[in-house]
């Protein structure tokens, strides 16, 4: 480790490695930092299909297409009364080999990515932790550290980018992070084998299922090696309230699988593989999105709740246009909050149509099937939306009919 990098990126995960790749293979010192040793687990498991882009900039698509994750070509919606939505494949909206993504297993795909970077030349280091951003003013300048030796050390940088994910290390120091009131959510999950799976090429689909009452939804993410990731979602209040406090995660979680009998059906006799899992899912944004000399991406920008799979493509994707905005700044010695943030008003104005498409699944008087019979019109649009196709003119059209008020 040397006192001094073009850019240090905390983080290791995709958003980080994704930023650290960019700015490295365009010939700048670049140090990243991970707390955990690597590979870790992490929640996340399904991409969305525009992800193939940034994989294929970062020279890792060949190993993506030969890995053993399970290949996702659709998503399916089971209303809270049984109805059964036709699953929506993305190549019968693109025929292209960018429809088709993976259910990842993150630990290896986390790996993967962070690997790759090294390989581009960045010193990547794990079981290093953060203590603090350094400022001169109102600029960073570096970081304070301390590794596997115990020994705390200074590092200074041009540019520091925060891929921190929901810890949101400089988001709460600055106080920038503006919680969602009405997308306070928590989540409960674990891994299953012998659940059933659809037959074809819906297999490897991800299923969105409500309950009865609506309270909650749970997803069913196949994976590979016949283990799948599920998971209920509820208002933070609901799911975890003080009612249940002598409720193990398990039990609150068999509760809420009694009002989805469609889950139920699918999981059968399937025996859990791994404790169960509890985080809150909050949904938050922030106030300002750089400053001079720092930078914020993936999680650490913002969460938006999970019922889309947007999480990864948005850490990648909001990581590969600020990865191109320093490298920018580098080359000209302009670090400042305008050039490292020159990319998050087309990032922010883009990522809306995700946050209005969460609004929607969230409204109890609302069907995307009763929508899509009503306006067939918007059915390319809306997949649009689930692939994750949102920078272009027009992505938000199908809100005009969708909320004709505004």
């Amino acid at each position: 480790m040397k006192d001094h990098y073009d850019a240090v990126v905390i983080g290791g995960g995709p958003a980080g490695s994704t930023a650290a790749a960019i700015v490295a293979d365009a010939g700048f010192s670049t140090l990243q930092v991970e707390r955990e040793k690597m590979p870790r687990f992490h929640v996340g498991e399904s991409l969305m299909p525009e992800t193939y882009w940034i994989l294929q900039r970062l020279g890792v698509l060949q190993q993506m297409q030969q890995s053993a994750f399970v290949k996702k070509v659709s998503v399916q919606f089971i209303s809270h009364d049984g109805k059964v939505s036709q699953p929506f494949f993305f190549n019968k909206h693109d025929p292209r080999e960018c429809s088709q993504t993976w259910q990842v297993e993150r630990a290896e795909f986390d790996q993967l990515l962070f690997k790759n970077a090294i390989d581009k030349g960045v010193e990547g280091l794990d079981q290093t932790r953060v203590l603090d951003v350094m400022f001169d003013g109102i600029r960073a300048c570096g970081v304070r550290l301390v590794s596997t030796d115990r020994k705390p050390r200074e590092v200074s940088a041009r540019v520091v980018v925060d891929a921190t994910g929901q810890q949101a290390l400089l988001a709460n120091r600055l106080k920038l992070r503006k919680d969602h009131p009405h997308l306070r959510k928590a989540a409960i999950w674990s891994y299953f084998q012998g659940a059933h799976r659809d037959s074809g090429e819906h297999g490897g689909g991800t299923i969105i299922l409500h309950s009865e009452d609506k309270n909650t939804w749970f997803w069913f993410i196949p994976l590979s090696q016949d283990i799948v990731s599920i998971g209920v979602v509820g208002d933070n209040d609901f799911l975890l309230s003080k009612s249940r406090r002598d409720k193990t995660p398990s039990g609150v979680f068999q509760e809420e699988l009694h009002k989805c009998p469609r889950l139920a059906e699918r999981m059968g006799s399937a025996r859990t593989v791994s404790h169960y899992h509890v985080a809150k899912e909050f949904s938050y944004q922030t106030s300002q999105h750089a400053g001079d000399g720092w930078v914020l991406v993936g999680d650490a920008w913002g969460f938006i709740d999970p019922i889309y799979s947007s999480g990864v493509f948005f850490a990648m994707k909001s990581a590969e246009m600020a990865a191109d905005a320093i490298v920018e700044g580098l080359r000209s010695d302009n670090t400042s909050a305008a050039q490292l943030g020159s990319w998050t008003d087309e990032f922010n104005a883009a990522t809306q149509w995700i946050r209005k498409l969460v609004q929607a699944f969230y409204t109890n008087e609302f069907s995307f099937g009763q929508f899509i019979r009503e306006h067939p019109q918007h059915q390319a649009n809306l997949t649009d939306l689930l692939i994750g196709r949102i920078f272009y003119d027009g992505a938000g059209r199908i809100f005009d009919d969708m909320y004709p008020q505004g």
